[in-house]
């Protein structure tokens, strides 16, 4: 499999074509196209969140530390006192980094259910409920951060394919087809839990005719 500099290289490129090439069809401004990009580099490391010991696991469980404080801050800074404000927030740091990280380890295998397109169309949605419910986004720019993340953990889990072709030998790797498959076949009652997670997300999402407006503009920006 692609190792984590190659991972994290080309999700940071796609990120900057889709920012830079929005930016310049007048889609999204600057401002807009810079978390854009951003998401797509780390949705281009995410699959790898049930690797025991790499470098993109820490990266991961650091950043979403930070995003847990962030949302913390947004949703709490009016009902809190500072002093109460900190203690919440560096709870939410420390529950994440230190409690859910290894809580996740334990109980996820890596090229598991995390290396399917069923968890990448579950983070997309995910991202997508967060910017809109969460942070006040517009349903258009919830719709294309969700899409971002989605595109960046699309790039991941092709990359893994194709580094199980070995051209020089002529063969296929043990690993070939355990990144890009619809689900975890080695585990359907936690494909099945995923799913109903995915499904329950629905009436949190944007607005549907958003996301169809939103990808006719940028399949006419394309052709």
């Amino acid at each position: 499999m692609a190792d984590f500099r190659t991972h994290l290289s080309a999700a940071v490129g796609g990120g900057a074509l889709l920012a830079f090439a929005g930016w310049q069809g007048g889609v999204w401004t600057p401002s807009e196209a810079l978390p854009l990009g951003a998401l797509t580099a780390f949705g281009g490391i995410l699959p790898d969140i049930d690797a025991d010991h790499s470098h993109a696991v820490r990266l991961i469980f650091n950043t979403m530390a930070v995003l847990a404080v962030m949302v913390g801050v947004l949703l709490l800074h009016a009902q809190l006192e500072p002093g109460a404000l900190l203690m919440v927030c560096g709870g939410l740091y420390v529950g994440v980094r230190l409690v859910l990280s290894p809580i996740f380890k334990r109980f996820s295998v890596h090229r598991g259910i995390w290396h399917s397109l069923l968890a990448a169309v579950l983070c997309g949605l995910a991202t997508s409920v967060a910017g809109y419910q969460w942070l006040g986004q517009p349903a258009w720019l919830a719709w294309a951060q969700g899409l971002a993340l989605l595109l960046g953990y699309c790039i991941h889990l092709l990359l893994d394919e194709l580094y199980s072709v070995d051209l020089t030998g002529a063969r296929l790797k043990r690993s070939f087809g355990t990144a890009i498959k619809p689900f975890d076949y080695n585990a359907p009652g936690n494909s099945l839990f995923m799913l109903l997670v995915a499904a329950s997300l629905l009436p949190w999402l944007p607005p549907f005719t958003t996301l169809q407006e939103l990808v006719l503009q940028g399949s006419t920006f394309w052709r």
